[in-house]
């Protein structure tokens, strides 16, 4: 299936007691680049998130955002410093002492300097985190592709319309071009006669130089290979993976036999409808910049 490089995906859980949250947002990019923002601390995932998302996104520059909480059931430990915890109650009896203020010290007063307090926590489960975290990616992973997916298929669409407009106007050329042959080989015929008036027309010599011109015009090896190119490109667009690339060399390789046509068309009408391809070629390149 066809997809697109941009797509947003977000999922938010509690896991065992702790808050994660996942979101993940993109945007075109030649190659696969993932920047990873997260909470500090668990900086340890960065590189399991990384691998885990390229697994299964092969294009794109991809922001993401996790966002892990302290878990409910986390044991934790709080210890005091006592030397300057006393060191607090000995300043304040000190003030009390000195501008004759009442002595009102309490526990509450004192627990209000934070810093004499610390907080160790029991060491965590690296793996443990790792799989919550990842249930939570897989969930956001899932909306992500989904929505690239989605716009994949828009873009699917615009492109084989642009190639039903472009196959249309081959057909035309076909058409025409043996037409403007024998236009040519009238106009010959006619300046021939009036520069020689009644004298004999060499009418072998005529058909020689019509075949001559015939032969640089002929554009029907480009319109094969052309149409061979759109059949490729159906291939394509109906395949898996990253498509991107492909599409994108198929595309050159369109501009390469349009620019034949157009070098060996020499009818005005012909002329007009190789720009009108061309046109329709550079709207597909442009559509093909945002699949994956």
């Amino acid at each position: 299936m066809v997809r697109s490089m941009t797509g947003y995906g977000r999922c938010e859980a509690v896991i065992d007691g702790r808050e994660i949250a996942v979101e993940l947002k993109s945007v075109n990019h030649r190659y696969f680049e993932a920047n990873i923002r997260l909470t500090r601390g668990y900086g340890f995932l960065e590189d399991k998130l990384k691998k885990h998302i390229q697994s299964k996104i092969n294009r794109g520059k991809i922001d993401v955002y996790v966002t892990i909480g302290t878990s409910e059931n986390e044991a934790a430990e709080v210890k005091v410093n006592h030397s300057l915890a006393s060191g607090y109650v000995a300043a304040l009896r000190e003030i009390a002492e000195r501008y004759s203020l009442p002595d009102d010290i309490t526990v509450s007063s004192v627990a209000r300097y934070n810093d004499i307090f610390s907080v160790h926590k029991q060491e965590e489960d690296e793996e443990k985190i790792w799989s919550e975290v990842e249930t939570v990616l897989d969930s956001a992973l899932s909306d992500f592709i989904a929505m690239r997916e989605a716009e994949g298929e828009r873009l699917k669409k615009d492109i084989l319309s642009h190639a039903d407009v472009i196959l249309s106007i081959v057909s035309e050329i076909e058409e025409r071009s043996p037409q403007t042959v024998i236009e040519y080989k009238a106009k010959l015929t006619e300046r021939i006669n009036e520069l020689l008036e009644n004298s004999t027309v060499d009418e072998e010599r005529i058909a020689m130089e019509a075949a001559i011109f015939a032969d640089k015009i002929a554009v029907d090896e480009e319109t094969v290979r052309l149409r061979s190119h759109f059949a490729q490109m159906n291939e394509i667009l109906e395949s898996s993976g990253a498509i991107g690339r492909k599409l994108d060399f198929i595309v050159q390789e369109m501009n390469r036999e349009a620019n034949t046509i157009g070098s060996k068309v020499t009818d005005a009408a012909l002329a007009h409808k190789v720009v009108d391809i061309k046109a329709e070629l550079e709207k597909i390149r442009e559509q093909i910049q945002n699949i994956e």
